[in-house]
């Protein structure tokens, strides 16, 4: 419950009257607390009603500091064979009109959160209760079989995906440094900048929104979920160490050369692939890239730089600036997502943010609220 809050009260119907512990909390109109079980049953989708998708997103994604997420479906589909007798015995019409949205809840749930049915016990769960919708409405049983298969397809792409960080992993502990020069594997800085975009938005598009939660989660005594259970940030942690390599990359580029000459060429390659990045919307590479010429391994090379053309570095690094943190960044960055926002060309909508600041923010805003 909220503290101190001027707040509308809202009762949920059990079917037995009012009960205080579904109370939920309004304030201006907007669902701000209320009991597990309450924020629960507002979940439960009825012949007549469906939750609202900003709702259902916030609770799924926070739930899981209070209950596992194979107990939430568990509860979801117990209240749902309770209220709506999915043993057939409820009137054939009504169930007709529940049925599409418990399908349209498991799909907004597999779709948005998908790690979640990595859990044998969620599978177990969704097996269950699909297998008794489509008993209750044969036409229903296409969309799960669709469903099923889609979820299917993601987690198949995320196994992949994780086994490759781990061939990854592997394979730079025991790697030796190459002779071969990044600017003759791709000459072009704009297509090495393209490249590293594709990495990125890869690497971005397997973090689950959980993940954040669960890197920020502290251990609490009154919680009975797992601790360990819930600590799978893999692939928020990989995509971090992704920038890291990235640095370290530019930075050992530059010094495998002995000779001036190389050096400058190499550094004013990696400050052009900076600036398409930029041009991009790539922010990402573009400070790894930036943190890596920065390195005291590369800065400290008064001669070379003297021959570089920096005027280009000097802005990027203005636009990258930390001061007033990062204000200039930040300005640049609403506007890529304004670009983004109205862009028909697909290449606009790209905007890849820098990812520390953005884990930065959200830890920040993570601090500022109340954890019941």
């Amino acid at each position: 419950m909220v503290n101190g809050a001027s707040a509308d009260h809202e009762n949920i119907r059990d079917g037995a009257g009012i009960d205080t512990e579904l109370a939920l909390v309004y304030r201006d109109g907007n669902l701000v607390s209320g009991s597990l079980e309450a924020l629960v049953q507002h979940m439960v989708p009825t012949e007549d009603y469906y939750p609202d998708r900003a709702y259902l997103f916030a609770f799924l994604l926070s739930a899981r500091l209070f209950i596992k997420p194979h107990e939430l479906l568990g509860e979801v589909c117990a209240l749902c064979e309770h209220q709506q007798n999915l043993n057939g015995e409820g009137g054939k019409e009504r169930l007709h009109r529940f049925v599409p949205r418990l399908v349209q809840l498991l799909a907004e749930w597999t779709e948005t959160f998908p790690y979640d049915f990595r859990d044998e016990r969620v599978m177990g769960h969704v097996r269950s209760i699909t297998q008794k919708v489509a008993a209750v409405d044969a036409a229903a049983r296409q969309e799960v079989s669709a469903l099923l298969q889609n979820l299917l397809l993601r987690l198949t792409a995320l196994e992949r995906y994780e086994e490759g960080l781990a061939r990854l992993a592997t394979e730079a502990a025991t790697e030796q440094l190459t002779q071969v020069d990044v600017t003759e594997l791709c000459p072009s800085a704009t297509v090495l900048a393209q490249q590293l975009t594709h990495v990125e938005l890869e690497r971005l598009s397997y973090i689950g929104p959980e993940e954040f939660v669960q890197a920020f989660a502290k251990e609490s005594p009154h919680l009975e979920t797992s601790f360990k259970d819930m600590k799978k940030t893999r692939n928020l942690e990989s995509y971090v160490q992704w920038f890291n390599r990235l640095s370290y990359f530019v930075a050992t580029e530059v010094c495998k050369h002995a000779k001036k000459k190389q050096r400058v060429r190499v550094v004013e390659y990696w400050i052009e692939t900076a600036r398409e990045c930029f041009n991009i919307g790539n922010f990402n590479s573009l400070m790894a890239i930036i943190a890596g010429l920065n390195m005291s391994p590369i800065s400290r090379l008064k001669k070379t730089w003297s021959k570089v053309q920096s005027a280009k570095f000097s802005i990027l690094e203005h636009q990258m600036d930390p001061s007033s943190n990062f204000s200039s960044y930040r300005s640049t960055l609403k506007a890529a997502m304004w670009r983004s926002a109205g862009a028909t060309d697909e290449r606009q909508r790209i905007v890849v943010p820098f990812f520390s600041l953005l884990v930065k923010d959200l830890y920040f805003l993570n601090e500022g609220c109340s954890n019941k």
